[in-house]
């Protein structure tokens, strides 16, 4: 497995490719509410398998002066649970060192929570919603 930060036309439209599968078709989230303006700016990582294909996707961008903010984790339904997800969060983890972040944070789906859990991320806030799923704020001090 491989995480690369997109660069390419290509890498972008595999980007697309599984947030419009997870986000999109599974979770039946609207496609305007999907896309904004911070995917133009925002640094997107790429995950890759053992044969290069493209299987989870995430992005983050500086949200204050300590920390970056995780958006848009996507792992296809079809790789879930072979450790794609920890690889982009740990790749999530040194860009936010590498801009010199000491925090990260992100609005986990409350599904999802256990997951963050387990990679050291921490609830801060009550529940939310956004885009008609229900979200807790995360952090995890770098």
């Amino acid at each position: 497995m491989t995480v690369i930060q997109v660069r390419t036309a290509e890498q972008h439209q595999a980007v697309r490719m599984i947030r419009e599968r997870v986000f999109v078709e599974e979770q039946g989230v609207p496609r305007h509410l999907e896309y904004d303006t911070h995917d133009e700016t925002a640094i997107h990582l790429l995950v890759l398998d053992e044969q290069s294909r493209p299987v989870a996707t995430g992005r983050t961008r500086p949200y204050d002066d300590q920390r970056m903010k995780v958006e848009r984790v996507a792992t296809l339904a079809t790789a879930r649970g072979k450790g794609y997800g920890g690889e982009l969060m740990q790749a999530m983890e040194r860009v936010a060192r590498r801009e010199g972040k000491q925090l990260l944070t992100l609005g986990a789906q409350v599904q999802a929570i256990p997951f963050y859990q387990g990679l050291g991320y921490t609830i801060v806030s009550d529940e939310f919603d956004d885009a008609g799923i229900p979200h807790r704020t995360m952090e995890k001090k770098m």
